[in-house]
């Protein structure tokens, strides 16, 4: 049961980075005219910061390294930016809408990137940031903290 609120969460999340990368995308396509590749980029790391943060809170209530998390998550899109960048230019070239092939790039890393960060991030951090502790667990952590102090 915990996988499937995981995957809604993750879906929920990822669907309101799609509408701030899909409304900065159109903004810098069809009101600045940018390039195809310029607009996509720089729509798709605005929509990742958003989507990394609110996962790693709420998703997957991990208290790892943010940076080193952060540096996870860079290596797959230093992976997955090229690819989607190189279809992207192809599909449109080949005169698929502007819009068709982002779409299209959006539904491949949210299926890539929610296994990514499921298995390769977050395991076995988990469910270890203070919204995942019980109240006991906050307990012990406080008299953790206290005894750590006092050393």
């Amino acid at each position: 049961m915990k996988n499937f609120w995981q995957v809604v969460k993750f879906t929920l999340f990822s669907i309101s980075a799609g509408i701030i990368q899909i409304g900065t995308f159109s903004l810098f396509d069809y009101v600045f005219h940018w390039d195809y590749w310029v607009a996509y980029i720089i729509s798709l790391v605005l929509s990742v910061i958003w989507n990394f943060t609110f996962n790693r809170r709420f998703t997957f209530k991990s208290a790892k390294n943010v940076p080193l998390a952060m540096s996870l998550v860079a290596l797959y899109y230093l992976v997955f930016t090229p690819l989607s960048t190189l279809w992207g230019n192809a599909m449109e070239g080949a005169g698929v809408p502007d819009i068709l092939v982002t779409a299209f790039s959006m539904i491949v890393n949210f299926v890539t990137e929610f296994l990514y960060q499921k298995f390769v991030i977050y395991r076995g951090n988990e469910n270890t940031n203070d919204l995942a502790l019980s109240d006991d667990e906050k307990s012990y952590q406080l008299i953790l903290k206290t005894i750590k102090k006092k050393l």
